[in-house]
């Protein structure tokens, strides 16, 4: 199966087996003026984020390599790419590829922590997580803040309406509309940018702007084809996808700039699990059969 194997308006069922912080200043004994005062904690601190950013990111590969854990940063509310099954452990498709990623860079298994679309660039520049594995888009503004792996994912977006609102199938038909979005996303930007006198909704996750959608809360939805479908078969929501995909989105891992030997050291991973089968066998099992290791081969090159 293809991305665009997935047709227009119909029924959103989804496939069988995608079943996708100063310091608090206090009366001292010595007596510097403020000025000395202000430009003493303003070195020391540009040097402490210096050294943080210096150590995290030389560092990661070291760590790993000597047994410690990655940290990886996914939602964990974005099915099936990645959400919490029902034992409480994170699971899905990103979730797979961070185990296999830690695996082939030495590490001794994954801390998995909670972020958002929201908080994932913040996250990584501060040294709260190793990498970001959980559909980002590789985008040039993101790539001013933070660096990307070479494509692990491809991800296609789709409008969504409520069950037999035939009076929306294309982007032109979301003029003046209601739209929903998850709050820093891609599609968040897109819904911004592209549609005319556009009233954007946001939402923590897809879950919540779709049952929004489906109680007739807004007129349409830009999400994940795949996401969508999975969410309202899941969830039982009334909604469906309408019209050709919209864009194909390129998803990459995320880590601190300038960490040449970290990106050589997952692409080449990557690179293997496209290889040797890996990337099929955790696409075809939570994407609904679909080759990831196919649509990326077909990408453009560069």
């Amino acid at each position: 199966m293809t991305l665009g194997g997935l047709s227009g308006r119909r029924r959103a069922a989804a496939p069988q087996a995608l079943v996708r912080e100063g310091d608090a200043m206090r009366k001292s004994p010595i007596h510097l003026s403020r000025r000395t005062f202000l430009s003493a904690t303003i070195v020391a601190s540009i040097g402490s984020v210096a050294a943080c950013s210096s150590t995290a990111s030389g560092d990661v590969l070291q760590k790993l390599r000597s047994g410690g854990k990655i940290r990886i940063a996914l939602t964990q509310a974005n099915p099936p790419w990645n959400f919490v099954d029902g034992s409480g452990a994170p699971a899905g498709y990103d979730v797979d590829v961070a185990h296999d990623l830690a695996r082939r860079l030495g590490a001794s298994g994954v801390e998995f922590v909670q972020a958002s679309f929201q908080t994932f660039i913040e996250g990584v520049k501060a040294d709260r997580f190793d990498l970001v594995i959980s559909g980002q888009t590789i985008t040039a503004e993101r790539k001013q803040q933070v660096d990307f792996s070479r494509p692990y994912a491809v991800n296609g977006i789709s409008i969504f309406v409520a069950e037999g609102n035939t009076s929306i199938s294309s982007l032109a038909d979301l003029t003046g509309k209601a739209v929903a979005v998850s709050a820093g996303t891609t599609q968040h930007k897109y819904a911004t940018e592209k549609i005319q006198d556009v009233r954007v909704k946001t939402y923590d996750n897809a879950t919540l702007g779709l049952t929004d959608l489906s109680r007739g809360n807004a007129d349409a939805m830009l999400v994940s084809r795949f996401q969508g479908a999975y969410l309202a078969s899941k969830n039982g929501l009334s909604v469906e996808p309408v019209g050709p995909l919209l864009e194909s989105e390129v998803n990459g891992m995320s880590f601190q700039k300038d960490s040449a030997a970290l990106k050589q050291a997952v692409d080449k991973a990557i690179d293997e699990m496209i290889a040797d089968g890996t990337l099929t066998r955790i696409s075809q099992q939570w994407l609904g059969g679909l080759d990831m290791a196919a649509e990326l081969k077909a990408l453009p090159a560069g």
